[in-house]
């Protein structure tokens, strides 16, 4: 089986958990002999030779890059504020819309010139180079959705991205949604049928797979020494992770556990407001904004901290809670998320109602019977979210329509 996939961010060049779910399902994916091929939008550094990149070592994943200026969680007006800062030696289209239909028509090029049998876009960015790379090939095409419209904008949508998003659902063979809450709004959303969409959940790496165990000489761990405890967020800081609901329920929390630090591992458009946030609240002692953290570094945190809390409005899986959990903290997550379906030993809590938020940090803060239950069941619980299990789900999504395909002699 040979799979042309197209995306836009592929780690290190990530700032969020596609990227993420992108190399654990490939690599994956290459562990089972499936050939992958993976187009990005945009040159990106990794070696002189920026058309064809070959780095797995079983297998085939290749990366093939593309001369466009598309970025991780761009937004319309993301995309016209870096045109207007780049300057010269950039070729921008003249909108981000525009820039889509310039991957797309590339992406016909390049799936001609490329051997495979489907095409697999990740997100709403790459879903015309998966229309467009059909129409080229003759080859079925799967949307991968990570997140909607209706996720990233809590519900203010913009209507060239739903329409964009709209016909990549709709032209699509087969279309993978990362968890049951994701196919749901897919299917409320856009009205595309439930046999068309498959739920296809996460996973996760094991710790002891990276190395990431040394937690000694660290700052949070210093704190920690002292008396502290460590309550983490960690993702993008925008609105549709409700980074400042985290911020109020640290208040809440204050009040009561003055002897607590919060630390947001991340970055986003809401950093400032939330620095401002945590001032006017008179609370900046206890806060540590430690910008996008990777690695060694974020797992050091992970494994210092008391309990990890996802407070998104709306998040279609949630990756990090799990990757807390295999370093052993206790997780809260927001009922408004795909991982609260999945994952039962968490404590849950709606994103709005800071005061319940507030109480199950403490709970956990105060109990240690409560902390090491959840401990010891989330450990187990998460060993089913593995990308093995993520990418032998896709290979049956492949072979289904790739068989259907056969037969009706397209």
């Amino acid at each position: 089986m040979r799979v042309l996939m197209f995306g836009w961010e592929f780690p290190p060049h990530n700032s969020g958990g596609l990227g993420t779910a992108c190399h654990g399902l490939t690599r994956a994916l290459v562990d089972m002999d499936i050939s992958v091929k993976f187009v990005l939008p945009k040159e990106l550094h990794y070696s002189d030779n920026w058309i064809d990149f070959i780095f797995a070592g079983k297998g085939s994943i290749q990366r093939k890059v593309v001369g466009s200026p598309l970025a991780p969680y761009m937004t319309p007006t993301m995309y016209l504020q870096w045109k207007m800062q780049a300057g010269k030696g950039v070729s921008f289209a003249s909108s981000l819309v525009e820039e889509v239909y310039r991957y797309a028509e590339l992406a016909g090029n390049i799936a001609q010139e490329t051997p495979h049998d489907v095409i697999h876009a990740h997100e709403w960015l790459s879903f015309y180079a998966g229309i467009e790379a059909r129409k080229a090939a003759g080859r079925p095409y799967i949307a991968h959705v990570h997140a909607t419209e209706y996720d990233r904008s809590g519900g203010n949508m913009n209507p060239e991205v739903c329409a964009i998003e709209e016909e990549g659902l709709r032209k699509a063979d087969h279309v993978i949604a990362v968890s049951q809450y994701t196919k749901n709004i897919v299917m409320d959303q856009y009205n595309i049928q439930s046999h068309k969409i498959d739920v296809v959940h996460n996973g996760v790496h094991q710790p002891g797979d990276d190395g990431y165990l040394d937690v000694e000489n660290d700052r949070v761990l210093g704190l920690k020494k002292l008396g502290y405890k460590i309550v983490l967020y960690v993702g993008r800081l925008t609105l549709q992770k409700g980074p400042d609901y985290f911020v109020k329920a640290a208040r809440r929390v204050l009040d009561y556990y003055p002897k607590t630090i919060f630390v947001i591992a991340g970055s986003g458009d809401m950093e400032y407001s939330l620095v401002e946030m945590s001032a006017n609240l008179h609370m900046s002692q206890n806060m540590l904004f430690t910008g996008w953290v990777r690695g060694r570094d974020l797992a050091r945190m992970y494994r210092a901290a008391d309990v990890y809390v996802l407070p998104s409005v709306s998040e279609p899986f949630g990756i990090t809670p799990l990757e807390a959990i295999t370093y052993g903290t206790p997780v809260i997550v927001s009922r408004q998320s795909g991982i609260s379906e999945g994952l039962y030993h968490a404590l849950k809590v709606d994103f709005w109602d800071i005061d319940d938020i507030a109480s199950k940090i403490i709970s956990v803060l105060q109990h240690d019977a409560l902390r090491d239950e959840l401990q010891s069941n989330a450990m187990h619980e998460v060993e089913k979210f593995s990308w093995h299990a993520a990418a032998q789900k896709c290979v049956d999504v492949y072979r289904k329509v790739d068989g259907g395909y056969r037969s009706v002699g397209a």
